[in-house]
């Protein structure tokens, strides 16, 4: 299930929990200060960069891949 995912969409899950989290958060009574807001901004945008940074990618096609007529090298 995990194989399939983009990076885009394991963003998108992850600030859809942090959002729920903050609004659980308030409708159970937790107090809105500057340290909380600099929490949930950190809690938002730190792991989708990390996630960005070490996603796996594609391979960069090589001159022997080129040579050889190989248009994508997967099997590695």
């Amino acid at each position: 299930m995990l194989k399939n995912i983009t990076r885009s969409k394991a963003i998108q899950v992850w600030f859809v929990t942090v959002a729920l989290v903050a609004a659980a958060a308030v409708a159970f009574g937790a107090s809105a200060t500057l340290e909380t807001a600099a929490t949930l901004a950190a809690l938002c945008l730190i792991p989708p960069v990390i996630m960005l940074m070490l996603w796996p990618r594609d391979l960069a096609t090589t001159a022997g891949d080129v040579l050889r007529g190989i248009d994508r090298p997967t099997d590695r």
